[in-house]
């Protein structure tokens, strides 16, 4: 029985939304990593829950091709929308995120939280976590793409870019963490306050990588 043509437009504007779907994830992740703590997240909060669903509607037409391989049939309708009105539907929802969400009130609330770090100060607060919130926020188109271009293009899209995004986080973010960690341990010791912990945090960002190696060999 063929299926009806309604409900086939129904299934590719679904997933035609997916990627401005992602958008908005990411959008809400830099509001949630703020809430937070901004300089560090817990695992399952918002900001990481967030971006995990980012990534599921990015790469949500190659998880879609796990259905086929266990019998279901194939869930993913080929062509275009051929409903008028879902297709205009489509394209304004698209350019809203996109040209509004991502490009104008990402940008406006950027502002806002480099005023909060600003705040943060006055109140005798470190401004780290909202000036890092801000340029999440401002990087919202940047780290889309960057997403895109670990989407191997295999049903194993999914954890390929999770895989991708943890190996930029440790071989790009984690080092700059480092030299942080270190100027703000010579700046406590210069200030005669505790350093320490900098130094240790400089030294297990370093090693993240090294003691991840190690956990998987002890395990295999």
């Amino acid at each position: 029985m063929a299926t009806p043509p309604m409900l086939l437009d129904i299934a590719r504007t679904l997933l035609a939304l997916a990627a401005p779907a992602a958008l908005l994830c990411l959008v809400l992740a830099g509001i949630a990593l703020r809430r937070d703590g901004g300089r560090n997240f817990s695992i399952g909060g918002g900001f990481s829950r967030w971006m995990f669903w980012g990534v599921v509607f990015l790469t949500l037409p190659q998880l879609m091709a796990w259905f086929p391989a266990l019998g279901v049939p194939a869930a993913l309708p080929g062509g275009g929308i051929t409903s008028g009105w879902m297709a205009s539907l489509t394209n304004d929802i698209s350019n809203f995120v996109t040209n509004f969400v991502v490009n104008q009130l990402a940008t406006v609330l950027a502002a806002f939280f480099v005023l909060r770090a600003v705040l943060d100060v006055a109140e005798g607060h470190g401004p780290l976590g909202s000036i890092i919130t801000a340029m999440f926020l401002l990087a919202v188109p940047s780290t889309a793409a960057l997403l895109r271009g670990w989407n191997s293009g295999s049903p194993n899209a999914t954890s390929d870019v999770l895989a991708g995004l943890w190996t930029y986080v440790v071989s790009r973010i984690l080092p700059m963490a480092a030299c942080l960690a270190v100027v703000g341990a010579i700046w406590n010791f210069w200030q005669n306050r505790p350093w320490m912990h900098f130094a240790g945090c400089a030294g297990g960002f370093l090693t993240v990588a090294a003691l991840w190696q190690l956990i998987t060999r002890m395990m295999s």
